[in-house]
């Protein structure tokens, strides 16, 4: 399997907007020396293309089934997932977007850990292999993607607009209309009390859950740890608090598809 992804597959959209037949007319319309660069690359990566040499030199017969190829991938594979698709992906971005308007900068990159760490001015990452990208004065343009898997990837070309693809949490359709007695079956009445309070707006400190909950803070801070690592509450340090909010799956499981 090849540990490479040529660029040229994922053409910027340049905005919304961008239709599945001009996204296949923008890989099409790749310049043969970017082909053939990134061909290559993908050769020596492990993968082999079909009709690589062909492909690298842009040759009109190859371009066309690799067009062809394209369009069926969307209709087998993304058409059937794209309202599923589009709920993850519009939770996630109002999920996040709270964040920044509530935490700043520094809320926003903690809803991306642990596989984002912000270590000021780095952002680490736990991406598939060893690089370093430097903006050298350009933005970060980030992309949420229901078809990425567990780690942000990037585009290898450095003189492209450096976007960092991430995952987005998968629907969970089976329990995202759990009603507030399930819920307590489910987590127990603490955690599910906790879990409620969390989502009732963007961040709360330790001592304000456990004061919501009528527990104290040392059984708040456990029972907010078992939410935050089943993936239901995300956590950041603000000073000396610690703050929490549910995340676009814990809205979820509450009955908020949207977050």
């Amino acid at each position: 399997m090849a540990a490479y992804f040529p660029d040229f597959l994922t053409p910027s959209s340049e905005g919304r907007g961008l239709s599945l037949e001009g996204g296949v007319d923008r890989v099409l319309s790749t310049p043969r020396r970017q082909l053939k660069q990134e061909i290559g690359l993908l050769a020596a990566s492990g993968g082999s293309p079909f009709a690589a040499k062909a492909l690298a030199d842009g040759e009109r017969e190859a371009l066309l089934l690799l067009g062809a190829a394209l369009r069926e991938y969307h209709t087998s594979f993304i058409a059937p997932v794209g309202r599923a698709m589009g709920t993850a992906v519009r939770a996630d971005v109002d999920w996040r977007s709270r964040a920044l308007r509530e935490g700043g900068t520094e809320g926003l990159w903690d809803t991306f850990r642990p596989m984002m760490r912000w270590q000021s001015p780095v952002l680490e990452a736990d991406y598939p292999v060893d690089r370093d990208l430097y903006l050298d004065g350009r933005g970060l343009l980030l992309m949420p993607s229901y078809f990425c898997w567990r780690r942000p990837v990037t585009l290898v070309d450095t003189s492209l607009q450096p976007v960092l693809v991430y995952p987005v949490e998968k629907p969970a359709p089976v329990v995202s209309t759990a009603r507030p007695a399930e819920l307590s079956v489910l987590l127990g009445s603490t955690r599910a009390a906790l879990l409620q309070e969390a989502a009732s707006r963007a961040w709360h400190s330790t001592s304000e859950m456990a004061a919501a909950a009528g527990i104290s803070l040392p059984s708040a801070s456990q029972q907010l740890s078992v939410l935050r690592e089943s993936g239901l509450l995300t956590s950041r340090r603000d000073g000396k608090h610690v703050l929490h909010s549910a995340t676009p799956l814990g809205r979820r499981l509450l009955g908020n598809p949207h977050g």
